[in-house]
């Protein structure tokens, strides 16, 4: 990984989520030339900069407030960066709330994912790595369904100039809303 990642430039998605924010944690101890962190919430983004960098003042270059949903914001800020490596964790994931609202759970993890991976084409990164869950490995749920949509999404970009891989992950003991997490803040 260190070779991978070592003086490259990277940009993670969702990096103020559990997820993201372990990759960033992880990216940055490899030496990366840049780590721009994505993310639609500036408070997790403030949080994770302080911890990684020490700094808090949000007035790095690397720290990005944008929306994958918006195309035209996602193509500006990839023109502007220029990342090498993308890993995309930047997703809904609360299961409940996807079922009563699926056309979320769409727009955000399948025409989000696509808008971020039709930019690291565009822009000439060299690899991008979709961050997926166990979920769309069967999925009876809304969350499965768009997770897996989304994996289709980059396994049909395959073969073109960008190295692609969805990765999928179980539950994360200990992630934001896990339930290890909330019945601890409940019992507290």
């Amino acid at each position: 990984a260190a070779a991978l990642i070592s003086g490259r430039r990277v940009l993670v998605t969702g990096a103020g989520g559990s997820i993201g924010s372990e990759l960033c944690r992880q990216i940055y101890g490899f030496g990366p030339e840049a780590l721009y962190l994505l993310d639609h919430d500036e408070s997790n983004l403030h949080g994770l900069q302080l911890e990684i960098t020490g700094n808090g003042l949000l007035d790095a270059d690397e720290i990005i407030i944008a929306d994958i949903r918006d195309e035209s914001r996602i193509d500006q800020v990839f023109a502007a960066v220029r990342p090498e490596l993308v890993f995309h964790a930047a997703a809904h994931k609360h299961l409940p709330l996807l079922e009563r609202h699926p056309c979320e759970a769409v727009k955000s993890n399948v025409h989000g994912t696509q808008n971020v991976l039709e930019a690291a084409i565009r822009h000439g990164a060299s690899r991008f790595v979709l961050i997926s869950t166990d979920k769309a490995a069967d999925p009876t749920s809304v969350l499965g369904a768009s997770k897996r949509l989304a994996e289709l999404v980059v396994q049909r970009a395959a073969g073109g100039p960008v190295t692609l891989a969805s990765v999928r992950f179980g539950n994360v003991l200990g992630s934001r809303g896990s339930f290890l997490s909330v019945l601890a803040d409940q019992i507290a």
